[in-house]
């Protein structure tokens, strides 16, 4: 039939109908929107898990199965972020982002890697290389364009880095504590010289124990931390509860804002590009803990 096809679009004078460009399924929006960049019109990016999702707590669905099937070639991050869809990942052969980043800069939660290295603009952009070869596998035919994708991504890391440094600073000494539902911030507050604090570990797969909740509460009162942040993807619960232990203890800790930990926001809400993600982060915590927000470069967002 496809031969009978062919014949009749040559003998027709007609022109053969272009091949669709390859898929590649990118786990979270934070691989799948830089990958859509550096591909341009090479490769159709697709992102498995989206905005307000957990992927620590993903379970793959029917329709899941299908596309991780037809996809040309899955990207993950590893490091035990994708938890419930780790076999499967690794069933289907997908490439391993983690994997790229060097040791010496991987951070740890107890014994094991602390998976958000997204978080470190400058960390996050060591993984664009093999990323883009990823990219480049699917379309030889667009090498250049992707390698320009590369480094043009590379280049808006590096301005995205500068100018969360230069917000971060401006926090006065005293308040540069980041409390927050998770663990997800390890990597930023490494970065910006931010004390790091979470009600729980980096997973969610469990809820924080009344013990926790109060252990940080002691923590907020005695340091008199000004704001605590809730995350997008998770139960806001923990830090409301959190809010109140303080209080029981004769401190105000007020709620700081939401910030995106583990997936991008919806679109319009200007957390739904990577480098949108850590400019929404970085403006809510530099305001709420006392600092001034500069004028984001035009470079920065997409």
């Amino acid at each position: 039939m496809r031969t009978g096809l062919a014949a009749l679009t040559l003998a027709l004078g007609l022109a053969a109908p272009a091949a669709a460009e390859p898929v590649l399924l990118a786990t979270i929006g934070m691989i799948g929107d830089p990958a859509q960049r550096m591909a341009g019109e090479c490769v159709r990016v697709e992102v498995l898990i989206g905005p307000g999702l957990d992927p620590h707590l993903y379970q793959a669905r029917p329709s899941d199965i299908a596309r991780l099937r037809e996809a040309d070639r899955i990207v993950a991050l590893g490091l035990g972020l994708e938890g419930r869809l780790g076999s499967v990942l690794e069933r289907v052969g997908a490439a391993v982002l983690g994997a790229s980043v060097p040791a010496d800069r991987l951070l740890t939660h107890g014994e094991a890697p602390d998976p958000h290295i997204w978080m470190d603009p400058s960390l996050w952009a060591t993984t664009f290389p093999a990323l883009a070869e990823v990219l480049t596998g699917m379309a030889p035919d667009c090498a250049e364009a992707i390698a320009r994708g590369r480094d043009a991504e590379m280049a808006r890391a590096a301005a995205l880095d500068a100018w969360a440094a230069e917000a971060l600073d401006s926090i006065p000494a005293e308040q540069r504590i980041l409390l927050t539902a998770h663990d997800a911030f390890q990597y930023f507050s490494h970065r910006y010289g931010l004390e790091n604090a979470a009600i729980q570990g980096i997973s969610t797969e469990s809820e924080p124990s009344i013990a926790d909740i109060d252990a940080t509460a002691d923590l907020a009162a005695a340091r008199r931390v000004p704001a605590a942040f809730i995350e997008t993807t998770l139960n806001p619960r923990a830090v409301r509860a959190l809010v109140e232990a303080a209080a029981s203890k004769g401190h105000t800790l007020e709620i700081g804002g939401s910030l995106y930990s583990d997936a991008l926001g919806e679109v319009g809400s200007g957390a739904e590009t990577w480098p949108g993600m850590i400019v929404a982060n970085v403006t809510t915590i530099t305001r709420a803990l006392g600092g001034t927000v500069p004028p984001v470069p035009g470079e920065v967002l997409p």
